[in-house]
């Protein structure tokens, strides 16, 4: 009891203090975004995915604005760009249901698209990556190509599972040029990984990550600078959206940490991880990544939840440790499943999902797979 009663205070100093060092962080990282954005990376990459996108969803026309919404969402995900994705996916959404005959039970377009959603595929795992940061990582950016490949092959699991229930033509030449291209390219990664020596992994990872991610960084300046945008102010609006989401997630993470700290200090997370530990091994496998799995096991159910598992993971196990690598990987390797049908098909009284959720977990059990092979790959 008194370790229970200690844990309520210790996860409330925590969480107060990575929401404190939080706001400097997110502040930089959202105001270089919102750069981004006003320099129009959106519209870049939205004519990229277009005519790849256009061949998912045949139920919609092209010259429907729905069509031009989920290029947009797509494209605001990928970047990381949480506050324009979400709007944008309602707005998706809501003019789908226009075209939706039966309006109580979600159609074929609009289960894509939430599928799509729920597999997390982003270019930039930024909270992840700012969370590393404040917890104190040598190398905050050593998870980002893990992540990068986990959350690949949950999304296109989740997409070829959609595809196979609503027979979409997966040997159109325009799709197998997209998904043949970025498998190659994913393929081609993962193999020159395997290449070399274990203990080179890690340095050629981070230097690749940083270097991708400081690429990124120019680029927005750069098109901000293209677009003569005032850099200074567009830079401060961002920060000051990054300031305002770190104050008010404060009572949030506070909630969830001392939650996870009593369970944790019961003896109840013990028995759990113990419980997977034995059944892990009687399949003969190894078993120190089950100390990150509690992190996986909530992220469909809350990304709130999942962050404070990763972050209670680190605290117990260290920031550097395979465990809280592994942490870091499994949240970012799928998306918050439940929280995201609920949000979207509420938004449009949509009742009967269908097979949406049964879709939207199949990506997340390949994803979660994916991340504990990459992470045994990159850091074990």
């Amino acid at each position: 009891f008194p370790a229970v009663v200690n844990s309520t205070f210790d996860m409330a100093k925590t969480g107060f203090e990575i929401s404190l060092y939080l706001t400097g962080v997110m502040s930089l990282w959202l105001g270089l975004m919102k750069i981004g954005e006003k320099g129009g990376m959106v519209n870049i990459l939205s004519k990229l995915v277009g005519p790849f996108f256009v061949r998912l969803f045949p139920a919609i026309p092209r010259d429907h604005p729905a069509t031009g919404s989920i290029i947009m969402n797509f494209s605001a995900n990928i970047l990381g760009l949480d506050n324009a994705a979400t709007p944008l996916g309602l707005k998706a959404m809501t003019e789908m249901q226009d075209l939706n005959p039966d309006k109580d039970t979600a159609s074929n377009a609009q289960i894509m698209f939430l599928v799509l959603n729920t597999s997390g595929l982003s270019i930039i795992p930024l909270t992840i990556l700012v969370d590393r940061s404040v917890l104190g990582a040598a190398n905050p950016t050593d998870v980002f190509i893990p992540i990068l490949l986990a959350t690949f092959c949950s999304t296109i699991v989740g997409l070829i599972t959609v595809a196979i229930y609503q027979k979409i033509n997966l040997f159109d030449r325009v799709i197998l040029a997209y998904l043949g291209g970025l498998t190659l390219i994913i393929g081609g990664i993962v193999y020159y990984f395997m290449s070399l020596p274990q203990e080179q992994i890690g340095e050629v990872s981070t230097v690749a990550s940083n270097f991708i991610i400081f690429t990124l960084i120019i680029s927005f300046i750069a098109l901000g600078l293209r677009k003569r945008i005032n850099l200074y102010e567009t830079f401060i609006d961002g920060a000051k959206e990054g300031f305002q989401i770190a104050i008010k997630i404060i009572p949030y993470l506070i909630a969830i940490l001392v939650a996870i700290g009593v369970f944790r200090a019961s003896g109840a997370m013990s028995y759990l991880i113990g419980s997977i530990e034995f059944l892990v091994s009687l399949t003969g496998a190894d078993t120190d990544f089950v100390k990150a799995l509690p992190t996986a096991i909530m992220k469909p159910l809350s990304g709130g939840a999942a962050r404070g598992m990763m972050i209670e993971t680190i605290n117990t196990h260290g920031v550097d440790s395979f465990a809280g690598k592994m942490a870091s990987i499994l949240r970012g390797a799928t998306e918050t499943t439940f929280y995201i049908v609920a949000v979207y098909f509420g938004s449009v009284n949509i009742r009967k999902t269908r097979y949406a959720i049964t879709a939207g977990l199949i990506a997340d059990f390949a994803g979660i797979i994916a991340a504990i092979l990459f992470g045994y790959m990159f850091f074990h």
